[in-house]
């Protein structure tokens, strides 16, 4: 990855709707929503059934909007490009599926999750079967570029939750090794919405190169900002909490250790360490990693981040889907959910 340079990227500028955002690519992704469906028919009645409630669970769709993004940017949506953005959020959704079933987690985008309505056993099948129907799209396309692509973040995103599992305690963590995760975990499938993108545009391989690290940094910069929700806004606004209560580590906390007086520090430490925590304890925590410059400190990494994608995006051609993913860049780090 390309060293990070400083930042210019302005956390103040209203954000763009998203449907205005991605109107370059309004008409593919309609096709998208359609070829995706398609590809989750199947015969099992049962099946069938959870994949209708799945389509109701709709998010964002980030991923294959990069998908088609960097696909647009780096040259022409194709058909190939259809079956990169289903990969992806085969996979995508597969992982939602068994991450709630890991955390017993009630409910999903609103709605009950899947492990709650059908229990664990049929969450866990559903996500074996997404994960099957994302090789079997590939095999039948010859996509063999693609699947190595998607197969290699896989590969690191398991990487990434079992190091998070070994590293999970503020004793264990080091700023160094919160990157090696979040690489690993998060941006691992960023940089794979952005090359397989490129790819099914049949970009070049120094063009591919380019959008592989921009989705790199670009999913790098979307954990920072998911980390930085769990503690509020810049006047402490309206923080979740859930990170601190799961005494999970990321870059605030890390960085208001690291900069803040040494004998709070060491309460502070104490206090996130404990199972249970009051409220009083919690808004404690998230009072220290402000009050200590830990989160204003976050906000400068993540938009370094961010600023060294759009650095990268500027070495392509100027067009509508370039603009789109340089706003789709800036609303991801200005996000507030």
């Amino acid at each position: 990855m390309s060293q990070v340079t400083a930042s210019t990227t302005d956390n103040t500028t209203p954000k763009a709707d998203l449907k205005d955002l991605h109107a370059s690519i309004a008409e593919e992704l309609a096709g998208f929503k359609q070829y995706y469906r398609q590809a989750l028919q199947t015969d099992v009645f049962l099946l069938n059934q959870i994949i209708n409630y799945l389509m109701r669970m709709k998010g964002k769709q980030i991923r294959p909007v990069l998908v088609f993004l960097a696909a647009k940017t780096a040259g022409s949506v194709t058909d190939r490009t259809n079956v990169a953005a289903t990969m992806i959020e085969l996979l995508h959704t597969a992982t939602l599926i068994h991450d709630d079933v890991v955390d017993e987690a009630d409910r999903r985008r609103g709605l009950f999750s899947i492990n709650k309505i059908w229990r664990n056993k049929a969450g866990v099948l559903l996500g074996d079967y997404l994960l099957s129907k994302g090789l079997l799209i590939a095999l039948d396309h010859d996509e063999f570029e693609l699947l190595k692509i998607v197969s290699h973040a896989v590969r690191r995103m398991s990487e990434g939750e079992l190091r998070q599992m070994k590293a999970s305690s503020l004793q264990n963590i080091t700023r160094e090794k919160y990157f090696r995760i979040i690489s690993e975990k998060t941006a691992s499938l960023f940089s794979a919405c952005c090359e397989t993108g490129a790819v099914s545009a049949g970009a070049d391989r120094d063009s591919a190169l380019k959008m592989r690290e921009i989705g790199e940094l670009l999913g790098i910069a979307f954990q920072i900002q998911d980390d930085l929700l769990d503690y509020g806004s810049a006047d402490i606004g309206k923080p979740t909490g859930n990170d601190i209560q799961e005494r999970k580590v990321t870059l605030p906390l890390i960085e208001a250790i690291e900069l803040g007086e040494r004998k709070k520090a060491v309460r502070i430490r104490r206090l996130f360490g404990n199972r249970k925590k009051s409220s009083s304890e919690v808004r404690e925590i998230i009072e220290f990693v402000h009050q200590s410059g830990g989160y204003s400190k976050a906000v400068e990494t993540m938009n370094e981040y961010a600023e060294r994608a759009i650095e990268i995006l500027g070495t392509f051609p100027p067009s509508d889907a370039r603009a789109s993913l340089e706003g789709t860049i800036r609303f991801i780090t200005t996000r507030s959910k």
